[in-house]
């Protein structure tokens, strides 16, 4: 009887170590991700995320290469974990969609310029003013004609590249912002 009863414990034992063992792992695991435009929370690249499209960070060039090479100029800036800048997003990508290589699109994260002073015109830092989004479109010889902070109208970004550029958007820009397709994503579409 005392082996059997040995052998009795054992197994109670061992499947109470097993049971306990897969609730802590099942603990441990992460939660199921929750993204959300409209919060002020880390995402991840908002661009591939809201506005389908991590082509848009990390840019193609610097600012000053473009400037360098005398090209007009889309500067903006975000932050990953804002509302405002995760609604924003789909203008940057119709930007994109509209001027091609016509303009140098350069979008950069605020994080890096928290508290630096900007050292000169070539660094992003000198135009940056502390609130996002915000858009500054240069002409070819660097001069910003348009720098405005938070939602900007993407036609007066247009009328700006247009000024600049001597050329009009490729595409159709009779459009409004924002059509919410769902919590994650919305798009750009025609006017009424």
């Amino acid at each position: 009887m005392p082996g059997f009863l040995a052998r009795l414990l054992n197994r109670c034992t061992a499947f109470a170590l097993a049971v306990t063992l897969t609730l802590a792992a099942a603990l441990a695991l992460p939660g199921p991700t929750q993204a959300a435009r409209d919060t002020n929370s880390y995402d991840g690249n908002i661009y591939a995320l809201y506005a389908g499209n991590g082509s848009l960070v990390p840019p193609r060039g610097t600012l000053a290469n473009a400037m360098a090479e005398h090209r007009p100029i889309v500067l903006g800036f975000f932050l990953d974990d804002s509302a405002a800048s995760k609604q924003y997003a789909i203008v940057f990508n119709e930007l994109q969609r509209l001027w091609g290589r016509t303009a140098e699109l350069i979008i950069l994260p605020t994080d890096p310029l928290q508290g630096r002073q900007g050292d000169g015109p070539t660094d992003p830092a000198s135009y940056w003013k502390g609130l996002i989004p915000q858009v500054v479109v240069f002409d070819q010889n660097g001069k910003p004609v348009l720098d405005e902070s938070g939602p900007v109208s993407i036609d007066a970004i247009n009328v700006a590249l247009t000024q600049v550029t001597g050329l009009k958007p490729q595409g159709d820009v009779k459009l409004s912002l924002n059509l919410e397709v769902n919590e994650l994503n919305s798009e750009i579409v025609p006017s009424k």
